[in-house]
């Protein structure tokens, strides 16, 4: 048995029920992946790398893989964890498989997370919490599972004061620009 004290880095297993939105500028490896395992959406630096050095250094890689599944595609998962020192996913590559969502400038980075992290920030809280949830619920169970938890999530994102500040906001007639990526 280990008792691994890198399980309370996550997010999620933190219980912070909050879009984290990670930016990742240079190398991100091994233990990073506790983190990037249980974030939204990743922004890299164009420079940024992947990797996970466990194998080569005689060790299991667990936690990592188990964390990142559902977020690289199960052969890119098994590269990444089983080739150790020996390979880095490039920024560019993690964006082709899905990985990361948005690779900048390095002088880039903070000002997209920034504005990824603003958006989510500007909606009313209690519904992006029950779509956070509901997302992560289609993540971690069965699709019967998630769906027989949907109408509670429902109540839980579509509080009084949530719907009364959309509403608001859509009564205003002041429309948002939306970024296209």
């Amino acid at each position: 048995m280990i008792d691994d004290p890198g399980m309370m880095l996550g997010p999620k297993t933190a219980g912070l029920w909050k879009p984290v939105v990670a930016a990742v500028n240079g190398m991100a490896c091994g233990g990073a992946f506790y983190l990037l395992g249980e974030v939204e959406t990743i922004v890299a630096a164009d420079h940024a790398t992947f990797f996970d050095p466990h194998t080569t250094y005689g060790m299991a890689a667990a936690y990592e893989p188990i964390l990142l599944y559902g977020q690289l595609p199960f052969g890119e998962l098994c590269r990444m964890a089983l080739m150790g020192n020996h390979e880095r996913m490039s920024a560019q590559r993690a964006y082709q498989v899905g990985f990361v969502q948005d690779v900048v400038p390095a002088d880039e980075l903070l000002a997209v997370a920034g504005r990824i992290a603003g958006a989510l920030a500007s909606q009313p809280a209690a519904a992006v919490q029950g779509t956070l949830r509901s997302l992560w619920a289609a993540r971690e169970m069965a699709r019967a599972q998630a769906l027989a938890m949907a109408p509670h999530l429902v109540t839980l994102g579509n509080q009084p004061e949530a719907v009364a500040e959309g509403q608001a906001t859509f009564a205003s007639g002041e429309r948002i620009t939306p970024v296209v990526r």
